[in-house]
């Protein structure tokens, strides 16, 4: 997905992250939906529903256009529906407490990380190749994962990967943003925060869970 901005007084870095905050409302209200009324016979379908979108997110993006308010919040809905079985998997092995603890850690290590790029105003454009690449390494290791079993030595190099990788796009995309965006870049930018914050906290989640792998092996 091209992350390049034009900068536009009429939306501001604060902007982005309060559509940012909204969406993890969102994405929250979604979880508690997937708690209470989807059944788990149809989870499988809001994924494919979350992979189509996001597939189309980065089609709309190639062609030069935008997404707008309703794609990112319908898109975050569906994605904290698909999460909920996730962090349900999560908390049975690791305990509530443990996966609160990482959502806790998700968010200061997100909160330091953008407060670094948004007052460092260091350029950390030249990650983006790296980052680029490294995420579709994730990707083919998650596709691989469906058919392979990987050990818990494995799995917790790969979770590694994926928090550094991800912490890399906070920076990347935070320094992308802090001066400002067009209005209507808006929703995918705070669709790409979103997302980097999102996969850090799944990645956190794999980490603790590949140590008691470890400590059972």
């Amino acid at each position: 997905m091209e992350r390049s901005v034009t900068v536009s007084h009429t939306g501001s870095f604060a902007h982005v992250l309060q559509t940012f905050a909204i969406s993890l409302l969102v994405s929250f209200i979604g979880t508690l939906v997937g708690a209470m009324v989807v059944p788990r016979s149809m989870v499988m379908l809001f994924v494919v529903a979350e992979v189509v979108m996001l597939i189309a997110a980065i089609v709309i993006r190639m062609r030069g256009k935008n997404i707008g308010y309703g794609f990112l919040y319908a898109f975050t809905a569906i994605s904290g529906v698909t999460l909920y079985p996730v962090i349900m998997a999560y908390g049975g092995l690791l305990g509530a407490k443990v996966v609160s603890g990482a959502f806790l850690a998700t968010a200061v290590i997100f909160g330091g990380l953008a407060f670094y790029a948004h007052r460092s105003k260091r350029d950390f454009s030249f990650l983006g190749g790296f980052l680029f690449a490294g995420t579709i390494g994730l990707v083919l290791m998650s596709v691989i994962g469906m058919f392979v079993s990987f050990g818990s030595v494995m799995n917790l190099v790969w979770s590694m990967i994926g928090i550094l990788i991800f912490s890399g796009w906070v920076l990347y995309d935070v320094a992308q943003y802090r001066d400002g965006v067009n209005s209507e870049e808006v929703p995918l930018a705070a669709l790409n925060i979103y997302l980097d914050f999102i996969n850090l906290f799944m990645y956190i989640l794999k980490f603790l869970a590949s140590i008691v792998g470890l400590n059972r092996d």
